[in-house]
């Protein structure tokens, strides 16, 4: 019995793992037609053009980040000449020639001279340029990240926007569509102003519905365009126009933007280059020490002399810039340090905006959906038997379908706000 708790155990682990792993699938992956949010969401990110561009600036940042690891390990040279020269005295070959000495042609049996060799560098102190190096590399590859996330959260936005707009245009042009089936077949009164009245009224709901249809398309196209495909490709979309609500308060959300919100780390990565660049330009006061070896066999019939040599080297760069670019990178810090305590204090005023709108569209939604149910029940219960209900019915009817769209934009409201305040915040509640 044990055993077979254990296999049971082991097979419910296994389907887990296997949804989780879907979970991170690519949507091209995902045999579904009828998109959910989520899968919006993935779509959308899979065919963006600058959320794709900034995947690759973390792929590129990774690489300059392995780059100035490398700087620490010896530096390999492999060598190899082949000289045919006529010279008096002894002469040194160009950079592109590996700077070899070639002896004078009198002391040769052979115009021709021979050389393969390898050298080897390596910094035994570089005033920390090396280490500020590497310390740029990961700030870098941290701004990149944040950047990343920055224009992911632009784009969540957008298509989270645009799928609220999509499923309200829907429920709308559902909600105009039923209605306008009801009333539309209504007997029309012969009586001179009670039948203008009527065909009035009548226009009037038929138009609302061809607005909504509108509308509808629109909002359709609105979508495609946030996913990134055909405007004709086919779309469809399932997902529930209810009310939400948040718990938290203001000084919580706040906490939390400080917290999330990428373009502040951002910011601070860019304080930090700034300071790692002052670092750098003040590293040229020092000096750098390193060690050179090389081995290397010569000679102008064949490979017959040897040379080694082991050669301890200082080196004290002098630039005419100095104080210049130290004043330079000082002001600079001084800069991101403003940019940062302006995006701080946007980011604290967007975050405000937002739950205020929050707070009083989650409200106003219950509010709205107290009328809108008591209406409807009384709209079905009046429609039985409705076919002359003539002028007062289709008045009726019209503000019925006010209040109805009332609703329904209070929804869509309540849901942009939502999507607004997680933006806010950098994080999904």
């Amino acid at each position: 019995m044990k055993k077979i708790y254990v296999l049971v155990f082991i097979f419910c682990a296994a389907l887990t793992l296997q949804a989780q792993s879907n979970y991170g699938l690519r949507f091209s992956s995902l045999m579904s037609d009828n998109l959910t949010l989520e899968n919006a969401i993935r779509l959308g990110l899979e065919n963006n053009s600058q959320f794709l561009s900034a995947k690759e600036e973390i792929t590129i940042a990774e690489q300059k980040l392995s780059e100035a690891k490398l700087r620490y390990l010896p530096q390999f040279a492999l060598q190899g000449t082949a000289s045919w020269y006529k010279s008096d005295s002894a002469m040194v070959l160009p950079e592109a020639g590996i700077n070899r000495l070639l002896p004078a042609t009198s002391t040769l049996d052979e115009n021709n001279f021979y050389g393969v060799g390898v050298t080897a560098t390596q910094y035994i102190y570089s005033g920390g340029r090396i280490n500020g190096t590497l310390k740029l590399a990961r700030t870098n590859l941290k701004q990149m990240q944040s950047r990343y996330e920055t224009v992911r959260n632009a784009i969540v936005l957008d298509i989270k926007n645009a799928f609220t707009r999509l499923l309200y245009a829907q429920e709308n042009a559902a909600l105009t569509e039923k209605l306008w089936k009801s009333v539309e077949h209504w007997y029309i009164s012969t009586e001179g102003w009670s039948s203008l009245r009527q065909q009035a009224l009548l226009a009037q709901l038929k138009a609302a519905y061809s607005q909504a249809q509108h509308e509808l398309a629109q909002a359709r196209l609105a979508m495609l365009v946030s996913l990134n495909k055909e405007i004709n490709a086919p779309l469809t979309i399932s997902g529930q126009l209810d009310p939400v609500q948040i718990s938290g308060d203001l000084p919580h959300f706040q906490l939390w933007a400080t917290e999330f919100r990428p373009e502040l780390k951002s910011a601070i990565y860019a304080l930090e280059l700034d300071n790692i660049a002052i670092d750098l330009a003040l590293s040229k006061r020092y000096p750098d020490i390193l060690i050179n070896a090389s081995y290397e066999r010569v000679g102008d019939k064949g490979l017959d002399d040897e040379n080694r040599q082991v050669s301890l080297a200082v080196r004290l760069p002098l630039p005419y810039s100095f104080s210049q670019q130290i004043t330079q990178k000082k002001a600079e810090q001084r800069k991101s340090t403003l940019r940062r305590a302006a995006i701080e204090d946007q980011i604290h005023v967007q975050v405000a905006a937002s739950y205020e709108q929050m707070i009083f569209w989650q409200q106003e939604a219950q509010n709205r959906l107290e009328t809108y149910q008591a209406l409807t029940s009384l709209v079905e219960r009046n429609l039985k038997g409705a076919s002359k209900a003539g002028t007062t019915g289709l008045e009726a009817m019209r503000e019925y379908l006010s209040v109805a769209q009332s609703y329904l934009e209070a929804l869509r409201e309540n849901h942009i706000a939502k999507a607004q305040l997680e933006w806010a915040i950098g994080k999904d509640l």
